[in-house]
């Protein structure tokens, strides 16, 4: 195998990976959410869980669906609605999230070396497939941090660490 046929496939491998990693992290965020705090913000120009999962799940029908052949913003796409409260039960929201990861996964593993300098098209613009991910591991990365802020948030002292506990890094240390 050429050496850039090897990066690509690093490149792949590692791109399932931090998306997988994500979705670990704000599925366990989620599941500490009570069902009233999907619909809370923290003021008016801030997302709710339900917002953001409603927004991540457009997003990724949109870019992932077709995801070498067709453009990444859909026509069918309806962003604005996206960002509009629904009251939509957990379960249908949690269906969303699902649904959405499966796309982007479905996409992902379908991918092969050579398509990583292939180029793809979102909103008319050119990107290689390369770009196109880490487009959207930025984009995602970042909901997803909105969505453990928000559930910590709410959780408050309820709350149960993703990661090291504070005061506890010295026994994660070699």
């Amino acid at each position: 195998m050429a050496e850039q046929d090897q990066v690509a496939m690093v490149f792949l491998q590692e791109s399932i990976r931090a998306f997988a990693s994500m979705k670990k992290l704000a599925d366990k965020a989620l599941t500490q959410a009570e069902d009233a705090h999907f619909y809370l913000t923290l003021d008016e120009e801030s997302n709710s869980l339900e917002v953001l999962i409603k927004h991540m799940h457009g997003n990724m029908l949109s870019r992932w669906t077709d995801f070498l052949t067709t453009d990444g913003e859909k026509a069918t796409r309806e962003r604005d609605s996206e960002f509009e409260g629904q009251g939509q039960s957990r379960e249908t929201l949690l269906s969303l999230w699902e649904e959405g990861w499966s796309v982007l996964f479905s996409a992902l593993n379908t991918l092969e070396v050579e398509d990583v300098l292939g180029i793809v098209q979102i909103r008319g613009e050119g990107h290689t497939v390369l770009q196109a991910i880490q487009r959207q591991v930025s984009h995602y990365g970042y909901h997803v941090g909105q969505i453990v802020l928000l559930s910590k948030h709410w959780a408050s002292g309820q709350w149960q660490t993703l990661s090291i506990a504070r005061g506890q890094s010295k026994q994660f240390k070699p």
